[in-house]
């Protein structure tokens, strides 16, 4: 496991010294900020477990920022514990309705600060548990359809940022319809498990296979060309097409058609790009279904126009 990332944001080199000694024992890795600009940015870039926060800093109040943070989406789930020399109710009430999350005074007694931290950090390794769950297709075990959703905004974001290559592969189990009406629907469930297991078996930890709808997938393919994406597509297909399932004494065979798109055929690619790469998919995947199935079908510049 991970060990979790800790960001404190306080204008005062003896606190962030203190936090040092005090936090060593909970093997959480620390990163510091001297004032509230920084640590914006470092919180963005970052994305840390939980943010020790200072409530008063000269250029902007830990008020003010924590406001920032939560209205920020990249930013808005990381819990926060105000760091407070105060002891007014009035400050920590408003610090709760801004969204923070507990508060430990200055000076800090040793046992209550890692004790706040580690109930902090549990929390959001819960909340992020439950999170990933939420993404998580309940059939396949696959990415589902709303994490394919925001995964390709934010690919197709870093392909505009970082000028990488993205590739989008579509693939839809042949004939499926009829499966479902020979053998039933628990058998098309059977199906669809084993191809989500030769998906999982196949790509790497970087890619992001997903349960796109129905009988579909959606593959993406982060830093990989149009040509890379066609390799990879034709060794999902043989793999797919050893798939024999026992069914009443009989072997049952699947196949699947695969379209694929490339951020190489959109310009200027970026988030308004996603639609694009989904339909030029789509249309390639139609072409390898009209071609008479199994097979790969790339889409081209021609499609893109």
């Amino acid at each position: 496991m991970n060990q979790p990332i800790v960001l404190a944001i306080d204008d005062s080199q003896d606190i962030h010294d203190i936090l040092y000694v005090r936090l060593k024992p909970e093997d959480v890795v620390l990163h510091r900020a001297m004032d509230a600009h920084d640590g914006l940015t470092k919180a963005r870039e970052l994305l840390p477990d939980l943010i020790l926060l200072d409530i008063d800093m000269p250029d902007m109040s830990g008020l003010e920022l924590c406001q920032h943070l939560k209205n920020d989406p990249r930013t808005g789930a990381i819990p926060i514990i105000f760091l407070t020399g105060a002891a007014d109710l009035d400050v920590k009430v408003q610090g709760f309705d801004l969204g923070a999350i507990d508060y430990v005074t200055k000076p800090f007694q040793p046992a209550e600060l890692r004790a706040r931290v580690r109930a902090a950090l549990r929390t959001k390794r819960y909340h992020d548990l439950l999170a990933r769950r939420a993404q998580i297709d309940g059939l396949t075990g696959l990415w589902n359809r709303h994490y394919f959703d925001r995964r390709m905004e934010e690919e197709t974001a870093a392909v505009q940022r970082y000028g990488r290559v993205l590739s989008l592969i579509l693939i839809d189990v042949d004939h499926f319809k009829k499966v479902n009406d020979t053998y039933g629907h628990p058998f098309g469930d059977r199906v669809l498990q084993t191809v989500g297991e030769v998906l999982h078996a196949q790509l790497r930890t970087v890619d992001a296979p997903c349960r796109y709808g129905g009988e579909e997938f959606g593959i993406i393919l982060t830093q990989t060309d149009l040509a890379g994406a066609h390799v990879v597509a034709e060794r999902l297909r043989a793999a797919i097409g050893k798939i024999g399932l026992g069914h009443r004494g009989a072997t049952v065979n699947v196949t699947a058609s695969f379209g694929i798109s490339s951020s190489e055929l959109v310009e200027p690619p970026n988030r308004s790009s996603v639609p694009q790469l989904v339909e030029l998919a789509d249309q390639a995947l139609y072409a390898a279904k009209q071609g008479g199935r199994n097979k790969v079908v790339a889409a081209s510049p021609r499609l893109a126009a």
